[in-house]
């Protein structure tokens, strides 16, 4: 413990004025649950600079007179939630034109002013996988979003990787969804889905091999191809697979196909992952489930079962969770970890679903995910426990900077519904009860 107070308070005492750091804020009091460790009931979160420079317990550290005090007693703070998942801002990838795209970037189609990032901040979200629908085999490439505040163009949301490249995976999809009956381009069957992602993963394979033998010589190199590109990232493992499945044989069709090709993979939905939870563990395989949906929308997700957390945590798999949104609103995400605990899932193994384990799939795990020193100072003040119904999400910080205050009436507005709160018109607000506005 000695340790920590020394190890703390330098970290709380480091001089501002040499490099014209902003002076570091101290949230004490609060409970803090960091994820990577066991929660401490009157903690303190140092932030300086956009990121966490000390966690500790706030009755054994002394603050520095730089430093800014911001008492949270009564509160509980966690590390902002990682949404696996999302549709916010509106998004849309490939067309009708066939069911393979791999060179359409969503980057080009998101609107970083919708209200549908500020509901999300309103949600606790901080960083989210913002992808294209399921109508295709492959719809395109993803983009992974920090939820920072004022975004003016897509470049404000960004997130670069050590190479400077901004981040993001790409989608696929099996199942219903993007089978088209009476054939064009489209496959009529589940058979016929699947023999058209091999064959586009052969072609990639080759095209990757032409690349190889020109060694540099632009003479020798093929004319370029920016989808063969993408699924050459996928084959080198630089580009991960969220992968669209909900039936058990469709999750071990993806299950086949990623062995087959040797691609990075994350199951997203999986309904049906309790009937194969161990296939999957063995697979080595994370999965993103959802668990506040329309059981039955669709035959092929008749049996989707709230136990799924349960089964996947029992049989050893990495399990995180996603919204979906608009299919789960982004304010009701807490409450999936909630329902998931209800079916059998332990607190511990939710609560990380919701942060860790979303930035595990995204490669982000040395950022964000967990409250600790030298990570984005990403995390949310809730009113209470996380996993209570009660609870709100009272404000929401990205980059050490606040982007969510529920205090704010105009704020509030995006997290409670009523006029404004969906005014670009991408999404039903919706009144949680302590308001005096309504549904839009």
């Amino acid at each position: 413990m000695k340790r920590l107070i020394l190890s703390l308070f330098a970290a709380l005492v480091v001089a501002t004025p040499a490099f014209s750091q902003a002076k570091p804020t101290a949230f004490i009091n609060a409970r803090i649950i960091p994820i990577v460790g066991a929660p401490i009931e009157q903690g303190i979160l140092l932030v300086q600079n956009g990121k966490i420079t000390a966690v500790g317990d706030a009755r054994t550290v002394r603050l520095s007179a730089d430093v800014t005090i911001v008492d949270m007693a009564g509160k509980t703070i966690m590390p902002g939630i990682v949404d696996t998942h999302s549709h916010i801002g509106g998004p849309a990838g490939a067309d009708s034109t066939s069911p393979i795209q791999p060179d359409v970037r969503i980057l080009d189609s998101v609107n970083v002013q919708a209200s549908s990032i500020q509901r999300a901040q309103a949600g606790g979200i901080t960083v989210a996988n913002i992808m294209p629908g399921s109508g295709h085999l492959d719809s395109g490439q993803t983009l992974y979003l920090k939820l920072r505040d004022d975004a003016v163009k897509i470049d404000d949301l960004l997130i670069y990787d050590k190479a400077g490249k901004y981040m993001g995976g790409i989608k696929f999809a099996n199942g219903t969804n993007p089978i088209r009956a009476g054939g064009g381009s489209f496959p009529g069957t589940r058979a016929k889905s699947a023999a058209l992602v091999r064959e586009v993963f052969i072609k990639a394979q080759e095209y990757k091999e032409k690349v190889a033998k020109a060694a540099g010589d632009k003479t020798k190199l093929p004319p370029r191809d920016l989808a063969m590109e993408a699924l050459v990232e996928v084959l080198d493992q630089k580009r991960v697979v969220h992968f669209h499945t909900h039936r058990h044989d469709d999750i071990m069709t993806v299950l086949r196909l990623q062995k087959e090709f040797g691609f990075r993979l994350v199951l997203q939905h999986v309904s049906e992952a309790w009937k194969v939870a161990d296939e999957i563990a063995k697979a080595k395989v994370p999965s993103s489930i959802i668990m506040i949906d329309s059981p039955g929308g669709k035959i092929e997700t008749i049996d989707v079962d709230y136990k799924n957390g349960a089964a996947l945590e029992k049989a050893g798999a990495l399990v995180g969770f996603h919204t979906d949104d608009g299919i789960t609103d982004s304010r009701w995400f807490l409450r999936s970890a909630g329902v998931a605990v209800r079916a059998g899932m332990s607190r511990d193994k939710a609560l990380y679903g919701m942060t860790m384990a979303g930035a595990i799939m995204l490669d982000m795990q040395d950022r964000i995910g967990s409250l600790e020193s030298g990570k984005d100072a990403d995390f949310v003040i809730l009113s209470g426990d996380p996993l209570s119904i009660y609870t709100h999400v009272e404000q929401t910080w990205v980059d050490g900077k606040k982007v969510f205050d529920r205090s704010r009436a105009e704020d509030r507005t995006f997290a409670a519904g009523g006029k404004g709160a969906s005014d670009d018109g991408d999404a039903m607000a919706h009144d949680d009860g302590d308001e005096d506005g309504g549904n839009e």
